[in-house]
C-alpha cells in the first residue's frame, strides 16, 4: 500500500481534535482509507482514532438491527464518542456507511469541527471486493435491508471531498484526504503552526 503523504513539505506539528468522518457503500473502501489517514497522521504524533462502523456494532451497538431508526442509532452513537474525543483533541475517524444524510447532518452539527469525505465506488465495485458475500446475499433476498440493494444509500451533497477508490490507489485517496484536511485548516505546519 502506497504511504500517504501531507500535502506541504513541511511535517505536521499539531492538530486541533476534529472528527474525519468516512461515508459510503459496503466495500467502498471506507476502513482501508481510515487505516492510511490514521498511519500518516501517527508519523507526525498525532493522536488519531479509529471508530469503524462494524467494531462499533460489535462493541456498543450490539442487539440493534438494520431497521432505519437503529441504523440512526448506531450512528448517533459513533457520533457522540467521536464528539466526546474531538473536543479533547483527539483525532477521530469514523469509517461507518451511514446511509441517511439527515443522521450524518445531525452529528456534523453536535460535533462542530466535522469534515465529510464521501468513498465513492460504484455498486458492481463494491460487489466484486465484497469477500463475506453480502451482496450476493442480499441480491438473492437472503439478507434483508442490505445498504444499496434493498436499502437506500443517500450520497452527500455537500462533502468536504470525494474520493473514488475504484479510480484512485488508497495512498492517493489518503494523500488528497490529507492535503483537503490542511486546506480546511484542521492540519497545521511547521509554517502555519
Amino acid at each position: 500500500m502506497a504511504q500517504a503523504e501531507l500535502a506541504t513539505d513541511q511535517s505536521v506539528v499539531r492538530a486541533q481534535g476534529f472528527t474525519l468522518w468516512l461515508t459510503g457503500l459496503s466495500g467502498a473502501g471506507k476502513s482501508t482509507l481510515a487505516a492510511a489517514v490514521a498511519t500518516a497522521l501517527r508519523r507526525h504524533a498525532i493522536q488519531v482514532e479509529i471508530l469503524d462502523g462494524d467494531e462499533v456494532r460489535q462493541n456498543l451497538s450490539k442487539g440493534l438491527g438494520f431497521s432505519r431508526e437503529d441504523r440512526d442509532t448506531n450512528i448517533r452513537r459513533i457520533g457522540y464518542v467521536a464528539k466526546l474525543l474531538t473536543r479533547n483533541g483527539v483525532v477521530v475517524i469514523t469509517a461507518a456507511i451511514s446511509p441517511y444524510r439527515a443522521v450524518r447532518d445531525e452529528v456534523r452539527r453536535q460535533i462542530g469541527r466535522f469534515v465529510e469525505v464521501y468513498v465513492r465506488a460504484s455498486l458492481d465495485e463494491c460487489m466484486r471486493r465484497d469477500t463475506k458475500g453480502l451482496y450476493r446475499k442480499a441480491l438473492a433476498g437472503e439478507v434483508a435491508a442490505f445498504t444499496g440493494v434493498s436499502d437506500p444509500y443517500e450520497e452527500p451533497l455537500a462533502p468536504e471531498l470525494v474520493v473514488d477508490t475504484e479510480r484512485e490507489t488508497v495512498g492517493e485517496s489518503a494523500t488528497r484526504v490529507i492535503r483537503r484536511l490542511s486546506e480546511l485548516g484542521m492540519l497545521h505546519t511547521g509554517a502555519d503552526a
